[in-house]
């Protein structure tokens, strides 16, 4: 895409986009497997697009051929909403709403947090990425199909219904429609046989941090083969909020993980492969490549950068697997299969194996690195993914351990690190598209809408539900004012739409923890270094509460999918004297601790509480300015530059 594509340019199509879907129905969409791996879908469609004679002669004018006949598509399938009528998922909303406000009088949100709002969504948020602008990346695909009952996304679609679709979400600008703003994917040609063009099918990618604060994406669907990989890769610009291609994947991947290291590059592993289905690819890559720089600066923009084929396979025999860069600078991949258990040296690039998992098979469950204090963390928590199962299991230089159980066993959590260092677990199902009730039936038990807490000693209790029960393609991410963003799972969000016929066919609910409701002021963070902070350095911030200071955290911004979040951190900093308003602290010791990139720092007073984070970028590039000092304290407010890299 070229750099002459400016955000001015996109404005006018922003508009006629958000006129023309005042007039037209919701959208449709989805990417799909079980827990064994993607599943098939019906109703495949090997034609180019017999609906782009719906679309009318205003809207290709308006939006060209390729967004009018998506649009034209959204008609098509608001017209089949008579297999699910707009009353029952109006009555399902109400019920859920009245079973969760009533069951949630037993916990007080001093002590276990309270769900505050509730608001619809133009995405079903398969994709989340918490961007350090501030905003939220929501991504997925373009529906073709609006009764839950059914597979409701394009995964074996050929052609320009199999398309993937982006938004923005600005929690500045409040919970309504003007909240959000289309951030459409990079038009594509796909090597399915039609080469019609649509916005990228990325969906179903893996993704992860570059120390730019850019998000790169790699692979998505192809179409066809019960869902088959692409090779696409492309990173998203949150200062300039644009998406650039780069060089294509040596293999095609659908369901892969990534890992930021801590040198900047990432490791690209697993994926269905072109082949289709059950076929995940052993081939490793790294973006970018070695003789290419890393993206440093947030006018440091990849475009055409090619990725590299790594040393070492990886065989996962299943999709998705964790991967998570720990304090010996090593990434461990931890498997769903209980042998399946690695550690890669992403400089020798080498793979051994690490001891195997005392539980068997695990389906899409959550894994979170621990906080270990000044530290980067060195062990993970395994969590989820066997219904069967509530126990969670420690992976620690000393090996295995099993940990306390959770209340209950669940597939499709999210599990994340909330500033204050306690666990919160959100979402869940029985099993892929299973409530309780069989798969593909909208109905749910109770317990799956339940969050857990961990505290500090490791031990776990309930927290109150959230509004819609969310498993397969849920997501949860940590804000910078230390509320807790619920969205995901297309089944449950379109069968609980109050108005199937709108483009908000998603939503998002906001969890507050308990330390937003323990009375009185949260501290203050009133100011903080704008330039590059280096490893094992000194700085300060300002803070009109410093001496109700007693913590000082970084927190690594959340992208997730699928229960997988390579990127969750949480570090303490040192605190080396505190003057008057000024705090001095220290930044972790290494890269290894703390990989390069933009954190949310957080000041904790002794009760908990945190104040609103403001963004760093840790990491210091050779030859750049030196960070800000002791003496040098500013606004944290972060400006891109206009220069190409």
């Amino acid at each position: 895409m070229s750099r002459a594509r400016r955000p001015a340019a996109r404005s006018a199509t922003v508009l006629l986009c958000a006129l023309a879907l005042a007039t037209t129905a919701a959208l449709p969409a989805f990417c799909a497997p079980a827990d064994s791996g993607p599943a098939h879908t019906a109703g495949t469609h090997t034609h180019a697009d017999a609906d782009a004679d719906a679309a009318t002669a205003g809207e290709r004018a308006a939006l060209g051929e390729e967004h009018a006949r998506a649009h034209a598509e959204r008609r098509r399938a608001a017209r089949g909403t008579g297999g699910y009528a707009q009353s029952t998922r109006t009555a399902s909303l109400a019920a859920l709403t009245r079973s969760q406000a009533l069951t949630n009088e037993a916990h007080p949100p001093a002590l276990s947090g309270r769900f505050a709002q509730f608001f619809p969504s133009p995405d079903f948020g398969v994709h989340l990425a918490q961007l350090p602008t501030g905003k939220v990346l929501l991504f997925s695909f373009e529906r073709v199909e609006v009764d839950p009952t059914k597979e409701t996304g394009p995964t074996d679609r050929i052609g320009p219904t199999n398309a993937g679709r982006a938004f923005l979400w600005d929690p500045a600008r409040g919970t309504g429609a003007s909240a959000f703003k289309e951030v459409r994917p990079p038009t594509v040609l796909m090597p399915d046989g039609t080469h019609a063009p649509r916005p990228a099918p990325f969906f179903c990618a893996g993704h992860a941090f570059l120390p730019n604060g850019m998000l790169a994406v790699f692979g998505g669907n192809t179409g066809g083969k019960g869902g088959s990989g692409a090779r696409l890769s492309f990173v998203f610009d949150p200062w300039t909020e644009l998406w650039y291609r780069n060089r294509d994947m040596a293999v095609g991947r659908w369901y892969p993980s990534v890992v930021t290291g801590a040198d900047g590059r990432q490791i690209i592993v697993s994926g269905q492969s072109e082949r289709g289905t059950g076929t995940p690819t052993p081939v490793v890559e790294r973006f970018p490549a070695k003789r290419l720089p890393v993206p440093w600066r947030p006018y440091d923009i990849p475009q055409d950068v090619a990725p590299e084929r790594f040393g070492a396979d990886a065989p996962f025999r299943g999709d998705y697997p964790h991967l998570f860069s720990l304090r010996d600078g090593m990434i461990y991949g931890l498997g769903r299969d209980a042998d399946q258990q690695w550690l890669f040296d992403p400089v020798r690039e080498t793979r051994r194996d690490l001891p195997r998992r005392p539980a068997d098979f695990r389906g899409y469950g959550s894994a979170v690195p621990l906080p270990a204090g000044l530290r980067g963390p060195d062990s993970v928590l395994v969590l989820g993914g066997d219904p069967l199962d509530p126990n969670t299991y420690r992976l620690s230089p000393t090996g295995w351990t099993t940990e306390e159980p959770r209340a209950f066993g669940r597939t499709q959590d999210d599990t994340l690190i909330l500033p204050d260092a306690t666990l919160l677990t959100v979402n869940g199902a029985l099993s892929t598209r299973d409530y309780g009730h069989g798969p593909f039936n909208p109905k749910a038990d109770l317990k799956y809408r339940h969050t857990e807490l961990r505290d500090a000693n490791g031990h776990w209790r309930l927290g109150p539900v959230q509004r819609l029960p969310r498993g397969y393609h849920s997501n949860a991410l940590v804000l910078p004012d230390g509320r807790v963003m619920v969205t995901g799972d297309e089944l449950q969000q379109i069968a609980n739409d109050p108005d199937i016929t709108d483009p908000m066919d998603g939503s998002i609910e906001l969890y507050e923890p308990a330390y937003l409701h323990r009375g009185g002021s949260r501290p203050a963070l009133d100011a903080a270094p704008r330039g590059e902070l280096a490893h094992d350095s000194a700085f300060e911030v300002r803070s009109t509460t410093a001496a109700a200071v007693r913590r000082a955290v970084l927190l690594a911004p959340t992208t997730v999918t699928h229960s997988v979040n390579t990127s969750q951190r949480h570090l303490e900093l040192r605190v080396t004297d505190v003057r008057g308003d000024r705090i001095a602290l220290r930044t972790p010791p290494s890269p290894a601790d703390a990989p390069p990139g933009y954190y949310m720092l957080f000041l904790l007073d002794g009760r908990g509480v945190p104040s609103t984070a403001e963004w760093v970028k840790l990491g210091v590039r050779w030859g750049s300015a030196a960070p800000s000092g002791p003496g040098r304290v500013i606004v944290s407010a972060v400006r891109a530059g206009s220069a190409r890299w």
